[in-house]
């Protein structure tokens, strides 16, 4: 059974693609600092740079985008005579509807295009680019060409579509109706783009929930379930999709097994079946993933327990990727293998299982020294970004995000009043959590409704170590002065009598 699971606190939103209860995809949105990949802004020419082909743009965020004349979002070698090239002569001062293509990435601003998309359940609307794509995960050469000449039929002049798997066992009523539905929507942009001011969005993607139905749709889902019925009335229909509302006292993602799954998103040791492991480290230019026989001997010999282990380690190293988003550079360290029909093997394996994943990969072959390197499309931020948090004591390493600590609390503390039924707990955090739960509203949820009859008494104690918490039914000997009732806040003193 493949489920979508989605999770929403006043914080963030989560999104979680199961089958069989494995997790293949895991996501997360903050709500104060929502996406823009998909945006399309009114933006002003800052700079040009001619050597580079280049401009700087204006879309009012805090850094300029940056604007690549040549790019385009369609694979040119694709386009033969059909696509005019594009001449554009841009000077400072010039106003230009851009998109984004890739979020911001640490000092560098967003990447833009101005080859403008619509995304859809079946279809991706491309307004100005006169070419007509089908996705290479729509095998049936047959189906191909009726599928593009179904959407020819409904294209506008000068404009074309890029078909999604999601098409494949699609009626063609419904294609139609979604073609109609993003040429009507890229009008109202256009008209929207001309009373919009400089330097503002003229139009938004969808939220994460929207997007994680509709890039979904493809992978025939048995069920989407989440946690807030407002969400689950907002969502109902899209996509045709049916949405169940959770309702029970635990955490949807508790209840689903998967809080175990993204506990271990922030693990650089990751274990296979057969005792093998691999371990993953991110760097500033690249994602560095070692592969290691750990407990494996094998039964025959070094060289068949070496190829076996890589062969286990291209599934493990697949999902990974996926499920945290790993993207830009990959460099895959392999046990050393002496045949070569070994190593073509792997490499093989490892652009078949890449196939299924969204994202658009590149493989290139292995080295001598069992090197291979990737390179995964990078759009949006990593789960590594909410998950982990530079080490302030080493200022080198990493350590769980304090967000990602708030719903390991979140899941114990439930756990907690569900075997504890007194309706009373105090619980002990380190000092920067405290802070943060306080102002995030993680736990908003569970205070208002399974635990509005509850006492919860939150206290910060730096003699706590940051990934532990304390919780009790009863008060420590010293409650700390800086604590709160987070069910029952008090407006006087922040303490219930």
């Amino acid at each position: 059974m493949k489920q979508l699971i989605l999770d929403y606190t006043p914080y963030c939103t989560r999104a979680a693609l199961v089958e069989d209860g494995e997790m293949l995809e895991f996501s997360v949105e903050m709500t104060s600092v929502k996406g823009i990949v998909g945006n399309i802004y009114k933006g002003k020419v800052e700079n040009v740079l001619g050597g580079m082909k280049a401009a700087f743009v204006n879309i009012g965020l805090e850094r300029n985008g940056f604007l690549y004349v040549g790019d385009s979002l369609v694979d040119k070698s694709r386009l033969h005579s059909v696509m005019p090239k594009k001449s554009q002569n841009l000077s400072a001062g010039d106003t230009v509807m851009c998109q984004v293509v890739k979020d911001q990435f640490g000092q560098k601003g967003a990447r833009l295009t101005t080859d403008i998309t619509l995304a859809g359940a079946y279809l991706v609307y491309l307004p100005t680019s006169d070419f007509i794509g089908v996705s290479r995960k729509i095998e049936n050469e047959e189906r191909r060409e009726y599928l593009e000449a179904l959407v020819k039929s409904v294209c506008p002049e000068g404009s074309g579509f890029i078909i999604r798997s999601a098409s494949d066992k699609a009626d063609d009523d419904d294609i139609v109706r979604d073609a109609k539905r993003l040429v009507a929507l890229w009008k109202k942009v256009l008209s929207d783009y001309e009373r919009t001011p400089e330097k503002c969005a003229v139009f938004e993607e969808a939220t994460l929930f929207e997007r994680a139905i509709r890039d979904t749709f493809g992978e025939h889902l048995d069920r989407v379930v989440v946690n807030d019925a407002d969400i689950a009335d907002k969502l109902c229909g899209l996509g045709g999709a049916q949405v169940e509302v959770y309702c029970g006292e635990r955490n949807i993602m508790s209840h689903f097994g998967l809080s175990t799954q993204i506990n271990h998103l922030c693990d650089r040791k990751v274990a296979m079946s057969n005792g093998a492991y691999i371990v993953i480290d991110k760097t500033e230019a690249c994602t560095v993933i070692d592969v290691n026989t750990g407990k494996f001997v094998g039964s025959r010999d070094l060289e068949d327990t070496v190829f076996k282990t890589n062969m286990l380690a291209v599934e493990c190293i697949a999902k990974q990727l996926r499920i945290r988003n790993i993207s830009g550079i990959v460099i895959i360290d392999f046990i050393d293998m002496a045949l070569e029909e070994h190593r073509d093997a792997v490499v093989a394996e490892l652009k078949r299982v890449l196939k299924h994943d969204r994202l658009k990969t590149t493989t290139v072959g292995m080295t001598a020294l069992g090197l291979v390197e990737l390179t995964r499309k990078k759009t949006r931020l990593p789960i590594d970004d909410f998950m982990l948090q530079p080490c302030k004591l080493c200022e080198s390493g990493f350590v769980i995000s304090d967000a990602q600590l708030a719903f390991m609390l979140r899941e114990e503390l439930v756990d907690f009043m569900l075997a504890h039924r007194r309706g009373t707990a105090y619980v002990g955090v380190y000092p920067g959590l405290y802070e943060m739960l306080i102002q995030s509203g993680i736990l908003q949820k569970h205070v208002e409704t399974a635990w509005a009859d509850k006492r919860i008494y939150l206290y910060a104690d730096e003699n706590i170590r940051r990934e532990r918490f304390e919780i009790s039914e009863e008060p420590p000997f010293a409650l700390p002065e800086q604590n709160k009732c987070i069910t029952r806040l008090c407006d006087d003193c922040g303490v219930c009598p």
